[in-house]
């Protein structure tokens, strides 16, 4: 379950998005959810994934898009600020081109979850549903303990892609990543 920290000093009133950026970093991941810092699990073994799910597609987009890692936050729609374990951005999504110096004002192009075994589904599904009404052309739920990657093409279309599958997109050319490999830690 999701640990929520509620401000300090001000009890339940909301975070604004400047305080949210000055709460002191504990080592842990947040997401500013409805105005509450949001613990979002994670493990090392969680991390070393979304790392070579980076390193695979860094290559591939080099010339059109920039992908980053858990710490990089977007904003939604919704108000929330939401942190994908792996971002893939394509540079004419961006204005000018150029990569925001803070938060994005937008979801990425690609927004990619790890999904941990605690994993909140209910909030998961409301993140795919943020990340689509906020930009996001392809969402991916990776989860290790199955063993498979979820691929959102929309809220509502999905493909379900095992151990065997061969993970493809048009969006990302030359990508062609049996599954099974980001898990072979």
């Amino acid at each position: 379950m999701a640990k929520v920290l509620p401000h300090p000093k001000r009890g339940k009133r909301k975070l604004t998005e400047e305080e949210f950026m000055r709460l002191p970093d504990d080592g842990r991941k947040y997401e500013l959810v409805d105005g509450e810092a949001k613990e979002v699990p994670a493990s090392v073994k969680h991390d070393v994934i979304g790392v070579e799910i980076a390193t695979r597609l860094k290559p591939l987009v080099a010339d059109i898009a920039s992908v980053a890692g858990s710490k990089a936050g977007f904003r939604m729609v919704s108000g929330n600020i939401r942190s994908p374990d792996v971002s893939v951005i394509f540079k004419q999504s961006l204005p000018e081109g150029k990569l925001p110096e803070g938060f994005g004002d937008r979801a990425p192009d690609i927004a990619i979850e790890i999904v941990s075994p605690h994993e909140d589904m209910p909030d998961l599904m409301r993140k795919i549903g943020e990340y689509f009404e906020s930009g996001a052309q392809q969402v991916w739920l990776v989860f290790p303990e199955d063993r498979r990657v979820i691929v959102y093409n929309s809220p509502f279309d999905t493909v379900v892609l095992h151990e065997e599958d061969i993970l493809t997109t048009p969006l990302v050319p030359n990508l062609q990543l049996r599954v099974g490999e980001l898990f072979e830690l």
